[in-house]
């Protein structure tokens, strides 16, 4: 489990090189006798290519180009962008080729070009700034419009942007750049270069040239790429190549260069996204409080003192002509607020309407300054007459930035909860570790304690029983078991020796282990699983593309509305069109109409509707990652919910997928060691499970040999899909299906057809063996059913998802499968590609179809189907190719996709209602729908109160799907113990 699982979390893009292996993949697997389970197709490899479209001048023609090409087979996924002309196509080489795409582009009306992708690279930036979804759709379209970017996604959840790009036209800096001079602040967090960064602290340093020097020497190492210096907080970012150098030597160097004065350690706030997450808290909850300082006196002033005799006469002194001292004192008092403390308001709407867009800042900025612009001019009005009575809205502003710093607070506290389950995992590696080093001959000669981040490549490092392993690695000495649950949710402990691998982050149990580091920083399986779900937080679902188009338009279609709703009840007052008793004693027509207008301005705010989506999606991703259900985005979480229908592979999907040999017939007079040497000789020499299972049976026959190694085979021949054939000490051995041998001309005899069919009957394979052109024998193998099964495709039914059973084996012992587990529906000695068809059959039919599955044979169908659901134990093509990965290898982890994706779905329903309910039930009461007949109004500052409490409440109901439990049937059958371990 444990080494399949490594190949999972080590999977990257084509575009970077001297990481975890990557997958291998066999020109052609030789395959044994027995059953028909083709694998002859070759494994599907995932290839990226873009391509220049002419002629689209709306997102209505991009979303004609996108159907075009996802209608051919083998497309993973397309995207197109209207404002770049470009298209980036996911696909599988196997199924479809880039002038297919072409042609299917041009076929649609528009003309189509490859662009040359040998060198793409993606980077991922961390944009600080953002407010709401209209600063993140108006991101993305300004970096998709800079040439060289091929493709960019801007999620305002994680507050960070993945940008394709082509280096040879430009590179991250200039990236950096461009979203810097969008108004936004932009850290790099990663590229695909192979390139590790570490940020140190020096100590000891007094003046700026010291650390130039630094930086001078730390040049001329060998594997450090770039440094970057910052004198004020004696802080050296750096950059290197891992396969040269590492984090102790960069430190050696600093150590050294001045004579031992100066000390480095790894900077406290490194960890980067942590640290901004906690400052952007701090910085909110000051300004809050700092705004609270300011407000409260002007909301006494204003509304309680003008109340209690004594102090009403002391605020109604006059200062000037008729200025008061309380007009005066709250003029003072919100003037800070609005202009230092709500700063930030001015800066994002500045940034915004600079590139032609509008957003929440707009609102707040438009409606705050109307309230207290109007009530200076109001106050100098009265400061200039000897008659006119003022009436100010000081108060109206300063609350409602108030009530907004409230809001946002609460909101980025709520929000840095969404993604607690990356925090937890990258939790798992232990801050310490136990660095051995060696002399000449092999011998330990110091131990040493060092921070873990400090680890490098071929470091060998001490694993005492109890603690965590440090780092990704090959046990040198000593055996143990290594509980790996918190990684592959293997809940039994692993069995770990010599040249095992072991992962970091996972428990040694028991002995102590010596692990030679292979993988380190973010190159380790569990900085890898991070980055995938990372990765999935960041795709947007489809359904947010609803909210992206609302959003472009919702902000000006407010002001107007805004507009609207002043003007109406200005000259609606202005011309008697309604009693002047519907005035308050302290406002005239334009006042109270001014008020109207603000209120429609600041409760309209689009906050919510933008983070309907994105949180859930991050909850819900975070949360199936800790059940070890890994979900590649919102795009796999949106389809699960609608999943109907599920295809399941049998062997290692229903069943363990750890063939035995569970019986013997000879049809000769033979002795059966000798058969089985003959046999095994013969099967050694091939790939397949079923191969495997026949040798390890023969093995016991050979355990009180001297000779441990099997008979040469000549001549050895895999005739796929059917057997193979060797010459074994001068004996021609077929081993191989019924097929094979009437291929062959071998005679079958009535008593072997028998024997084959109560094999079938009892749903184990049967696979006849020919010596010398006679049928000599029979070998039962048995694939056991997992546990669950049974009672996951009754849950299944329960849930009216109906199961299918497609399989390359045989169709006896599939129909006994599938007759065991309750599947009615059953197709058998099917092709990789038949496979594929089937699904894309049921998808016709109308149903939306999951795949489930485990082998190289399984990806063409994960592909085709609309949901791909790789069990974790299987082969990497098939989990490259799935859009869910089952980690734990369990089957009733289906269930829980499924029933995580549905409540997921409900969630961003229930957020949607709210959010969209919200605005068409507050807009028309902040406009005084209700103020005719009941007088009642919504006052600037309890719309922006309101408004601050819809953003937050959207969040709080993600959150609450960090609640989720699964399906209590299912914790029924962990009771009961059927569990596959």
């Amino acid at each position: 489990m444990a080494s399949n699982f490594w190949s999972l979390a080590c999977i990257r893009s084509p575009n970077t090189t001297n990481l975890s292996p990557r997958p291998h993949y066999p020109s052609m697997p030789k395959y044994p006798a027995g059953v028909s389970q083709p694998e002859n197709s070759l494994p599907v490899i995932e290839s990226t290519a873009f391509f220049s479209v002419t002629g689209m001048t709306c997102s209505a023609c991009a979303g004609s180009v996108e159907k075009a090409i996802k209608r051919l087979p083998g497309i993973r996924e397309a995207v197109v962008g209207v404002l770049n002309a470009k298209a980036r196509v996911q696909f599988y080489p196997s199924f479809v080729n880039v002038d297919q795409i072409c042609e299917a582009i041009n076929d649609a009306g528009f003309e189509a070009s490859v662009v040359n992708d040998d060198m793409i690279e993606r980077c991922r930036i961390r944009v600080i700034g953002m407010t709401c979804t209209s600063c993140s759709t108006t991101l993305e379209s300004t970096l998709l419009a800079i040439g060289g970017v091929q493709n960019a996604q801007v999620a305002l959840a994680t507050e960070e942007a993945e940008i394709c790009y082509d280096p040879r036209i430009l590179n991250y800096n200039q990236l950096l750049q461009a979203i810097e001079d969008s108004g936004f602040e932009a850290i790099l967090i990663s590229t695909e270069e192979d390139v590790s960064k570490i940020q140190l602290h020096v100590e000891g340093v007094r003046t700026e040239n010291s650390m130039r020097l630094i930086g001078s020497s730390l040049e001329a190492l060998p594997g450090v790429l770039g440094i970057d210096i910052e004198p004020a907080v004696n802080k050296l970012s750096l950059s290197y190549k891992p396969n040269i150098t590492g984090p102790r030597n960069v430190i050696q160097v600093i150590e050294s260069t001045g004579s031992g004065r100066y000390k480095a350690t790894i900077f406290p706030e490194g960890e980067g996204r942590e640290a901004y997450k906690k400052e952007e808290i701090k910085q909110y909850y000051r300004s809050f409080l700092w705004s609270l300082i300011f407000t409260i006196p002007v909301f006494l002033s204003s509304m309680v003192f003008t109340y209690i005799p004594g102090i009403k006469e002391g605020l109604d002194t006059k200062v000037v002509n008729m200025m008061t001292v309380g007009e005066l004192l709250r003029w003072v008092l919100s003037t800070p607020v609005q202009f230092i403390i709500g700063r930030r308001f001015y800066t994002g709407s500045y940034k915004a309407l600079r590139h032609g867009s509008a957003n929440m800042d707009v609102l707040i900025a438009l409606g705050t300054n109307a309230a207290y612009f109007y009530s200076v001019y109001m106050v100098l009005r009265s400061a200039t007459s000897s008659d006119f009575k003022a009436t100010d809205f000081f108060e109206t502003s300063s609350m409602l930035i108030s009530f907004i710093l409230l809001g946002k607070y609460l909101e980025v506290l709520a929000k840095g909860k969404t993604s607690e389950a990356i925090a937890k995992l990258m939790k798992l590696v232990p801050e310490t570790a136990t660095l051995l080093t060696f002399d000449d001959d092999g011998h330990i000669i110091r131990e040493e304690e060092i921070d873990s981040r400090l680890i490098q490549k071929n470091d060998v490092i001490k694993v005492i029983p109890g603690a965590k392993v440090a780092s990704d690695g090959i046990v040198v000495w000593g055996q143990s078991h290594v509980n790996e649950s918190m990684i592959t949710g293997e809940a039994k402990p692993v069995a770990k020796r010599k040249d095992d691998t072991v992962i970091g982050g996972t428990l040694n149990e028991n002995g102590v282990l010596h692990v030679r580091a292979t993988h380190v920083g973010s190159e380790s399986a569990l900085s890898q699983i991070v980055r995938l779900v990372e990765s999935a937080q960041m795709a947007k679902a489809p359904v947010q593309k609803i909210a992206d188009r609302i959003s472009k338009v919702f902000v000006p279609m407010v002001i107007v509305l805004s507009l609207t709703t002043w003007l109406v009840w200005f000259l609606t007052g202005k011309y008697g069109g309604y009693p002047r008793t519907w005035i308050p004693s302290s406002m005239d027509s334009f006042e109270l109409a001014l008020q109207f207008g603000i209120s429609v301005m600041v409760i309209a705010c689009p906050c919510a509707l933008g983070l309907a989506t994105p949180t859930a999606v991050m909850v819900g991703t975070g949360v199936g990652a800790s059940k070890g259900v890994l979900i590649k985005g919102g795009q796999a979480l949106e389809s699960a919910h609608k999943v109907n229908c599920i295809v399941f592979d049998k062997t290692g999907t229903l069943t363990v997928g750890k063939p035995v040999v569970v019986n013997t017939k000879l049809l000769k007079n033979m002795a059966l060691k000798e058969f089985c040497v003959l046999v095994a000789a013969t099967e050694v020499n091939s790939e397949h499970p079923l191969a495997k299972a026949v040798v390890e049976y023969a093995q016991k026959f050979k355990e009180e040999d001297d000779n441990k190694t099997w008979p040469e085979a000549q001549d050895f021949i895999s005739i796929t899909g059917h057997g193979v054939k060797a010459i074994v000490q001068n004996k021609e051995v077929l081993v191989g299906n019924k097929s094979l041998m009437l291929d062959q001309n071998i005679l079958i005899p009535i008593e072997a057809e028998e024997i084959l069919k109560e094999i079938e009957e009892m749903a184990q394979t049967g696979i006849l063996i020919s010596i010398d052109r006679k049928l000599t024998g029979v070998l039962a193998i048995s694939d056991p059913l997992k546990p669950s099964a049974r009672e996951v495709i009754s849950i299944l039914k329960a849930m009216k998802v109906k199961s299918i059973m497609v399989t390359g084996d045989n169709w006896g012992t599939a129909k006994s499968i599938a007759k065991e587990v309750g599947i009615d529906d059953v197709t058998a000695e099917a092709k990789p590609d038949q496979k594929a068809d089937e699904v894309k059959r049921l998808q016709s039919l109308g149903h939306t179809v999951a795949m489930v599955g485990d082998g190289i044979n399984d990806s063409p169908a994960l592909v085709a189907a609309d949901v791909g659901m790789a069990i974790g134990a299987g082969t990497d093509i098939a989990i490259e190719a799935a859009d869910i990965v089952l980690m734990k290898s369990n089957l009733e982890d289906v269930i829980t996709a499924i029933d995580l994706s549905r409540k997921t779905f409900s969630r961003i329903r229930l957020n949607y209602i709210w959010a969209l309910g919200y605005n068409l039930l507050g807009i028309p009461i902040a406009a005084g729908v209700l103020f005719p007949s009941t007088r009642f109004r919504l006052p600037p500052w309890i719309a922006g109160a309101a408004m601050a409490a819809s953003s937050v409440s959207v969040v709080c109901s993600s959150l609450l799907l960090k609640y989720y439990k699964r399906p209590k049937k299912l914790d029924t059958l962990e009771i009961q113990g059927i569990r596959v371990e």
